[in-house]
């Protein structure tokens, strides 16, 4: 876990019983809780001991020593921050939580807003994390990390445009914050300037900022028919112990992105494969099946028809679902298209939901008494703040599209609280899926598709929760095959419209004008018209990939 304290966090320590030191970069700290010199002394040693705890990794051992500074100074604001921070990226609720007390014991720490305010970046619950990074700037106009993480709100709020400005400044402020750099680049990209973003990119590291993730994404910007300078450049970046497993991770992918366009796909595969091996995942497929289990076992036809009459009755909601890379941008960006609709990109909404009820514990099998506690009135209630919180994207919109991919996992839950909703299920050749998904550099979240084997395996479970839900669920999910669509882009992009209720409108044919931010591996494609080399790519790769093809059995179409 990357050390995720702010500059000059330590000022808000007291070094003498005293000091009241404040830093170039801190807000003032408020007074200590009234307590004896030595026991704030003893507070600071403390939680000094669970940063460097923290930086080595012993996450368990530092959230102890916080609990320990709590119990003798209750609501110690940096003891809040600190497990705060611990919590990102483990448990994000409990993250909010934390920071949420740290900023009512210090509201004038700018610090503390803006963490409070990525966590519910992280959450997608944009408009108070809008609000936060607002109140950090009040306070501290030239933090550099809150214009950042503004205009990183604003690309996933699917306002890219507004999001420019804001990494513009903060690179005014500080020309080699990687935060900045990499961020205008990424704005660029979402709005499909790639040759703008590659010019930032090139830029970062000519200056030696982010080396790996700029490679990375300097690659995504294009494709290459022939050998670029960067290759070699990349390669020799990876001699550099330094880059860390991350950073190797990183080059590697890149490497193997500029070798596949290359078509020297043995060499490529090989980068790919060193890629996913530093990056380290490792993923629970025993704890996923019998999760998998659980969820076909709690959610029954009958159950499903006992509780649909306490669902919303809206049609608003569009849930597009499937494996990464099987064809989610695509759908979403032909459905939003049409004037009616707007697509939303991929929120973690519906998951904050699940993960609230006890749905998203996949070490726990106890679906069914999780499913248990859900009344009729929390039902109408959960389901009313959803739309709610659709509606503040696009209050005009018909239908809006949530586009997050494992939302496949979570449709029992979908046509509960949604009985009308309409749910999109992408589909794809199994191989090509799965070979999309090996090639890039995804989070420690998709850390199933680190290796081959276990990659195949996990489509299996993929393919027996969705065959389920289509026995719960007859005739209501629409299956758009990725095939099918490249084959007769027209035909199916009216089938699709025609699915969400919506007269047709010829502008969902012209998907690759339209404007907006695309914050997904796929903004390159989806801005160009329908192609049909990604079918039966995998072929490329048939003697690299037979753990692949095995583990998929009858579900290869070889």
């Amino acid at each position: 876990m990357s050390n995720r304290f702010p500059p000059a966090w330590a000022k808000h320590l007291k070094t003498q019983p005293s000091a009241k030191t404040v830093g170039p970069k801190t807000a003032p700290p408020k007074a200590q809780p009234k307590a004896a010199p030595p026991r704030g002394q003893a507070d600071d040693m403390l939680l000094r001991q669970a940063l460097e705890l923290q930086k080595a990794e012993q996450l368990p051992e530092a959230e102890e020593l916080c609990h320990r500074v709590l119990a003798r100074t209750p609501h110690h604001p940096l003891a809040l921050y600190i497990l705060g921070t611990l919590g990102l990226g483990y448990d994000d609720e409990k993250a909010l939580r934390y920071f949420a007390r740290a900023v009512g014991e210090e509201p004038q720490n700018p610090y503390y807003h803006l963490s409070l305010a990525e966590a519910y970046l992280k959450l997608s619950e944009f408009t108070p994390a809008i609000r936060h990074i607002q109140h950090a700037l009040d306070l501290k106009p030239d933090l550099v990390e809150a214009l950042c993480a503004l205009g990183d709100a604003y690309n996933a709020f699917d306002k890219g445009e507004m999001a420019l400005p804001l990494f513009e400044k903060a690179l005014e402020l500080a020309r080699d914050h990687p935060l900045a750099r990499m961020g205008l680049s990424h704005a660029l990209a979402s709005l499909g300037r790639m040759d703008e973003a590659a010019v930032h990119l090139k830029k970062a590291i000519e200056r030696r900022i982010s080396i790996p993730a700029a490679y990375n994404a300097l690659v995504h910007t294009r494709k290459y028919t022939e050998e670029p300078p960067e290759l070699a450049a990349i390669l020799a970046e990876l001699r550099d112990p330094d880059h860390g497993s991350e950073g190797a991770a990183a080059l590697h992918h890149a490497a193997g992105k500029v070798l596949n366009d290359m078509r020297r796909y043995k060499e490529a595969m090989d980068h790919f494969k060193k890629g996913n091996q530093a990056a380290g995942h490792k993923f629970d497929l025993e704890n996923y099946r019998r999760w998998v289990d659980a969820m076909i076992e709690t959610f029954t036809p009958e159950l499903v028809a006992s509780t649909a009459a306490y669902g919303n009755p809206s049609e608003l909601p569009v849930f597009v679902v499937g494996m990464p890379r099987s064809g989610t941008t695509l759908t979403e960006q032909i459905c939003a298209s049409h004037p009616d609709v707007h697509g939303a990109g991929e929120l973690s909404k519906l998951r904050r939901i699940a993960n609230g009820m006890g749905l998203g514990d996949r070490s726990s099998a106890n679906v069914g008494e999780s499913i248990a506690t859900i009344t009729n009135d929390l039902t109408r209630t959960l389901a009313g703040e959803h739309l709610a919180y659709l509606r503040e994207r696009a209050p005009d919109a018909l239908r809006i599209v949530d586009k997050m991919p494992h939302n496949f996992e979570l449709i029992g839950l979908i046509g509960i609280l949604f009985p009308n909703a309409r749910i999109i299920h992408c589909r794809r050749d199994a191989i090509d899926n799965c070979i999309s998904c090996f090639v890039l550099q995804f989070s420690k979240a998709h850390s199933y598709s680190a290796d081959l084997q276990t990659l195949g395996l996990y489509y299996r479970e993929y393919d027996r929760l969705m065959r389920h839900w289509g026995r719960v669920f007859p005739g209501r999910v629409f299956e758009n095959r990725y095939e099918t669509l490249i084959g007769n882009q027209e035909e199916q992009s009216r089938r699709l419209i025609d699915y969400l209720g919506l007269p047709w409108d010829d502008a969902c044919l012209r998907f690759f004008d339209r404007d907006g931010s695309v914050n997904t591996y796929s903004r390159w494609q989806v801005r160009q018209p329908i192609y049909k080399s990604s079918v039966k790519r995998w072929k490329n790769y048939e003697s690299e990939i037979q753990p692949l093809i095995e583990s998929l059995g009858d579900l290869a179409e070889v």
